[in-house]
């Protein structure tokens, strides 16, 4: 594996929360111990942000009111309020959405 560090971002996200629960009732119940389980996470935040860059290819418009931005170590997050999704085919809505945007490589890296 490579020595590239890659956010954590998608460990909060509910396929990295399953994982995540997953990986602590295996530590709890002694079939793995917690450096394996650290080393299937970073994996996970290689392979997760290695497959949302390579394999997905839709776009969306993004209208609402933007309720609060912050800029902090390269990462913007933004609080948009009342979003409206245009996809290609359908529109989506929601009450509120938090998006992080970061590089696409880490600081540091070439």
């Amino acid at each position: 594996m490579s020595n590239a560090q890659f956010y954590e971002l998608y460990r909060r996200s509910s396929i990295g929360m399953a994982l995540t629960d997953s990986l602590d009732e295996l530590i709890q119940s002694g079939h793995i111990n917690p450096q394996l389980a650290m080393r299937v996470l970073t994996t996970f935040d290689k392979s997760i942000s290695e497959a949302l860059s390579q394999l997905v290819r839709n776009k969306a418009t993004i209208k609402g009111h933007l309720h609060t931005y912050r800029f902090c170590d390269d990462i913007w997050t933004f609080i948009v309020e009342n979003p409206n999704f245009k996809f290609e085919q359908e529109s989506v809505t929601a009450d509120k959405i938090k998006i992080v945007a970061c590089n696409a490589k880490r600081p540091g890296e070439q």
